[in-house]
């Protein structure tokens, strides 16, 4: 079973389930993964996504020997490439949250899912790296969510040098949002996610859509988009029962 999904207190549990091959990317994996990822948006019982990769590492990202099969079909390619680019994308429109929790390495195509999510939490020992120029290949579709975590100096650095970073340094230039003591990993992963869990899942949802709405738009565009999304998220049963909680409290 190429992806282990486990559901149960508000939270998906997603697991890249390849150790033998450090979680390393296959078409069929890439497959497996969206299937997941709507069986969660399907799921109303879910509020929270948290995904891992089994084993040592998170993901050493596409696995060569399959890419290599392709050979110079360039149809094939960009449809291989593309079938990842969705993933990401559909990452990126889950209409909750997404956590990933990685340990080891997370490289290449690994790290792009993991930058694709919406929150990234580490253990100390996490490394992250995008390595294509050493094998004259470039982080073409990573790219795309590097650029939006990082200043451009930084994701130029990385993609340029293709040097892995450690996790530290990944939360200091602003690519991880918490770094664990890998003694304390697992803890910090299960209170973060099972904190999220307890929060609004309307909220959250209209949350990320909206954050991620107003990438790219006027000041003015994205104050009207806010003054919807208000609206919206007045007109919800969280934010009413949020309220009479709050009032009765006070």
């Amino acid at each position: 079973m190429l992806i282990e999904y486990v559901a149960s207190a508000g939270v998906a549990r997603i697991t890249l389930n390849r150790p033998e091959k450090r979680n390393a990317l296959t078409e069929e994996l890439i497959s497996a993964l969206r299937e997941s990822l709507q069986r969660a948006a399907d799921d109303s019982n879910v509020r929270v996504l948290l995904i891992r990769g089994a084993g040592k590492d998170f993901c050493a990202g596409l696995d060569l020997s399959e890419v290599l099969k392709s050979g110079e079909d360039v149809p094939a390619t960009l449809a291989s490439a593309r079938r990842l680019g969705e993933l990401y994308i559909a990452m990126r429109r889950h209409p909750k949250p997404i956590v990933a929790a990685v340990q080891g390495r997370a490289l290449g195509g690994g790290a792009g899912i993991a930058t694709a999510s919406d929150l990234i939490i580490a253990n100390e020992s996490a490394q992250f790296g995008y390595p294509e120029v050493n094998l004259g290949f470039i982080p073409a579709i990573v790219t795309t969510m590097l650029r939006r975590a990082v200043n451009e100096r930084q994701a130029m650095e990385l993609v340029l040098t293709g040097e892995p970073v450690s996790a530290a340094r990944a939360y200091a230039i602003g690519l991880v949002n918490r770094v664990y003591p890998d003694a304390e990993f697992e803890a910090g992963v299960e209170h973060y996610i099972a904190t999220l869990a307890e929060k609004s899942a309307t909220a959250m949802s209209l949350s990320k859509t909206l954050l991620y709405q107003t990438d790219g738009m006027s000041f003015e565009a994205s104050i009207e988009a806010g003054a919807q999304a208000n609206v919206q998220a007045r007109m919800t049963d969280d934010f009413k029962r949020g309220v009479e909680r709050f009032l009765k409290r006070t």
